[in-house]
């Protein structure tokens, strides 16, 4: 029997019943969201299930959405089952103020450097990981870069106003 989004929806809602929401399929992709508390639960359950069997980790990011309060940054996992060639997305919500979020590195070790990168850029505390510090950024940095706080550009630039490409002004 192939592996669809259909059956690994059906054996996450037996297994947790509502305590997952959001299941969506975008681009034929199943995502899927948990508390934050259940994240080694679900990944768990996703690894040894055998009708599932989701072994690698393809990737762990996150995603700001500072209109979100409360929940303003997502820590999003790519699993793939490598037999059945069948991916998934899972989601936790976690907020600005407390970032903490389990480590999965017990689970997947590919996890590690993975952890250590969605840390550096967003801020993520990794609880339990090994070697939680920065990977690209300088250990200096006070802030997380890929968080939406600061503009995207200096607006006191004078090199990028329109008179400097010929679109404002007169026209001659």
């Amino acid at each position: 029997m192939s592996l669809t989004n259909e059956i690994v929806q059906q054996k996450l809602q037996e297994k947790f019943g509502d305590q997952l929401t959001g299941f969506e399929t975008p681009y034929g992709m199943l995502s899927f969201e948990a508390p934050k508390e259940m994240n080694l639960k679900v990944l768990q359950f996703l690894y040894d299930e055998p009708a599932l069997g989701y072994q690698f980790l393809t990737d762990i990011t996150a995603v700001h959405y500072p209109e979100q309060v409360g929940r303003e940054l997502a820590v999003v996992y790519h699993l793939h089952n490598l037999r059945e060639n069948h991916r998934i997305r899972f989601k936790v919500f976690t907020s600005v103020a407390n970032t903490d979020v389990f480590t999965a590195t017990k689970i997947f070790s590919s996890a590690n450097w993975m952890e250590r990168e969605t840390y550096d850029f967003f801020g993520i505390n990794f609880v339990g990981h090994p070697n939680l510090k920065r990977i690209l950024n300088v250990d200096e940095m006070d802030y997380f870069p890929m968080r939406k706080e600061f503009p995207l550009e200096d607006q006191t630039r004078v090199d990028k106003d329109d008179e400097m490409f010929g679109r404002g002004g007169s026209i001659i």
